[in-house]
């Protein structure tokens, strides 16, 4: 089994993405995050689901989750208006290492031992540098590895 038998047509996103547009590719997709790619179609970074919700959340409840407690389900959209304009910019660091990245011929072993030194759930399939040709959740590595798939 190699990592191009375990690679998917992946939603990816770029740096000019909607907020907005990101959040709803992780929900649509149920997807960990997201695999960003430059103008060549080459992933730059991941983009943890988590670093989304970090925007989309005020600090005060970031900082104080118990203050989250008071504001009501219904109201909890509001923050959502918040990220209209801001795109997935908005969320990189300036400095962020290079992404998890595996060539197709890469073993289920090579993919997971990549997986868990870069402590990612993500892995894009790129061909010498070429542009992305698939992702690879944990979720289908662990399937393929358990044999649930």
């Amino acid at each position: 089994m190699r990592a191009s038998d375990l690679a998917v047509p992946f939603p990816t996103i770029t740096a000019d993405t909607p907020v907005l547009a990101a959040a709803r590719l992780l929900a649509g997709h149920n997807l960990p995050g997201l695999i960003v790619l430059d103008g060549d179609g080459r992933p730059v970074t991941v983009l943890p689901g988590t670093q989304v919700l970090r925007l989309v959340i005020p600090g005060y409840c970031r900082e104080n989750p118990t203050l989250a407690r008071m504001i009501d389900e219904s109201s909890a959209d509001v923050f959502l208006r918040g990220v209209e304009g801001r795109t997935v910019a908005d969320l990189l660091p300036r400095e962020h290492t290079a992404p998890p990245v595996v060539e197709p011929q890469a073993t289920v072993l090579e993919v997971a031992a990549v997986m868990a030194q870069r402590r990612t759930p993500l892995v894009a399939v790129v061909d010498r540098g070429g542009p992305m040709i698939g992702g690879i959740t944990l979720d289908a590595l662990l399937d393929r590895m358990l044999g649930t798939a």
